[in-house]
């Protein structure tokens, strides 16, 4: 497992971001799922099924979160299974992927609810039988959220029909379509929803290819003054940044961290371009103690330069 996939596991594993993460896709912001009404489900599917030899197949994926949501909305109480899958990089078969994990998730619910059937001898017509499934028993609903922890755009599909060829149209109709649930930062237009961190982290993600955005961003949002080490470990691995992290410290102020590290960047340079000077004019014959007060550094660095 890579750096970002152990990383991107952990960061959203946090009841407190996944129901944050989760509010924002399904309930646009609203404050619907809270952390304390999620409970970890383990993230292993398998399935078995018979195959031609009649011998059984089983089939077996790791999904990233897996996680029971119990939903108290309208009035109404709902149990929802959500999974999370995150991407650092744009996967072009993820509907295939994520269509594969749900269809394991419901085919496991038949089976126990088979297995449940048996061990109580309640089935009580044939056509039951058949699918160990009674006309009054009911699946849980299953989502895939895809997390697309990536600094590009994303130009992957977006549903099953967009990695298909050219089909007759007529045959559309009674070909299953599948729909991934999508989070790409690129396409975030409004912050605002977000109640965690994971704003930051989204915030910079979308930010990252233009350093002067991300100065802009830093600049204008307080929340930046006051991001949580997890969050900014998160941004500098997915974003590519180098914010300095004291061991010391949980809680960082990512604007004045970013300032310190433009200026010591702007040093860097002007020490860089000091010495590219130096060597020039001491090939044209000038004095350490006129090259010193020309590139506005003292004699002995001077020295140091242009001997090393």
């Amino acid at each position: 497992m890579s750096a970002k996939d152990s990383m991107a596991k952990e960061y959203f594993a946090d009841n407190a971001r996944f129901a944050d993460l989760c509010n924002n896709i399904l309930y646009g912001g609203r404050e619907v799922i809270l952390p304390e009404n999620l409970k970890e489900r383990d993230t292993t599917e398998v399935l078995t099924a018979l195959g031609l030899d009649k011998k059984t197949i089983a089939m077996q994926k790791m999904r990233d979160i897996f996680k029971n949501a119990s939903i108290k909305y309208t009035g109404k109480s709902y149990v929802v299974l959500i999974g999370v899958e995150n991407q650092s990089d744009i996967h072009y078969s993820i509907p295939v992927k994520n269509m594969f994990y749900d269809v394991m998730a419901y085919g496991n619910q038949v089976k126990e609810t088979a297995k449940k059937h048996r061990r109580e001898k309640d089935i009580a017509t044939s056509d039951e039988f058949l699918s160990g499934f009674t006309k009054e028993d009911k699946l849980i609903p299953v989502i895939t959220i895809t997390v697309y922890l990536g600094t590009k755009e994303w130009d992957g599909p977006r549903r099953l029909s967009d990695m298909f060829g050219d089909v007759d149209e007529e045959l559309l109709p009674f070909i299953p379509d599948y729909r991934i649930n999508l989070l790409a930062p690129r396409e975030i237009t409004d912050f605002t929803g977000f109640r965690t961190s994971i704003r930051q982290l989204f915030e910079v993600l979308q930010n990252a290819y233009d350093k002067e955005k991300m100065q802009e961003v830093l600049q204008n949002d307080e929340k930046f003054s006051n991001v949580d080490r997890e969050t900014v470990e998160a941004i500098n691995l997915f974003a590519g940044t180098d914010i300095d992290i004291d061991e010391k410290e949980e809680v960082i102020d990512m604007c004045k961290a970013w300032e310190d590290q433009k200026n010591e960047g702007r040093e860097e340079g002007r020490i860089r371009q000091a010495k590219v000077t130096a060597l020039k004019l001491q090939k044209k014959g000038h004095s350490i103690e006129d090259i010193a007060e020309c590139v506005d550094f003292d004699e002995e660095t001077v020295k140091k330069w242009l001997v090393s």
